[in-house]
């Protein structure tokens, strides 16, 4: 069930997390998938931006994006791995006022049975002023079966941060 409406238009930015993505040494796969998905449920994608596995700079974007209003999500793919460059969560968990728990546990449950690995997955979701933020991880195959995950259910969490649904 898709929550398409024209009256109400997810803000939507995706920030891919990627040494290499944003030294212009690999292209950005992941990121045109979740801008893909987004448009698919109507979301406007006001930003979309590649910026290295770096905790100060991650948690810099986020802020801005949230703090100035300029995104109702945010959608990080990349950086939520085991590797020892791999901070996403970290920086999420260091700049949201609530956490969100209940969104990487469904991708996690939902994605287990496709690939055992998603159990290793640290991503994680919460929210900054109005601003709902969802961590992926960095692949296509991966950040679309999770994305697949959650996508019904994202535009109902965001109207009500938002104020649109003030009863559920």
């Amino acid at each position: 069930m898709s929550e398409k409406n024209n009256s109400f238009i997810i803000k939507t930015a995706v920030l891919t997390i990627s040494d290499k993505g944003s030294k212009g040494e690999r292209k950005d796969l992941s990121g045109p998938v979740i801008r893909e998905m987004m448009a698919e449920i109507g979301a406007e994608i006001v930003c979309a931006d590649i910026i290295a596995d770096e905790k100060e700079e991650i948690k810099a974007a986020i802020c801005s994006i949230a703090d100035e209003e300029k995104a109702d999500l945010i959608l990080t793919t990349g950086g939520t791995g085991f590797a020892k460059r791999d901070v996403t969560p970290e920086a999420t968990m260091e700049v949201i006022e609530k956490e969100v728990p209940g969104l990487p546990e469904k991708i996690r449950a939902d994605n287990i049975s496709i690939t055992p690995q998603a159990a290793l997955s640290r991503a994680r979701a919460g929210i900054r002023k109005n601003t709902l933020i969802i961590n992926f991880p960095g692949s296509p195959k991966a950040v679309r079966e999770c994305l697949e995950s959650v996508i019904n259910i994202i535009p109902h969490g965001v109207k009500i941060l938002k104020g649109e649904i003030t009863e559920h």
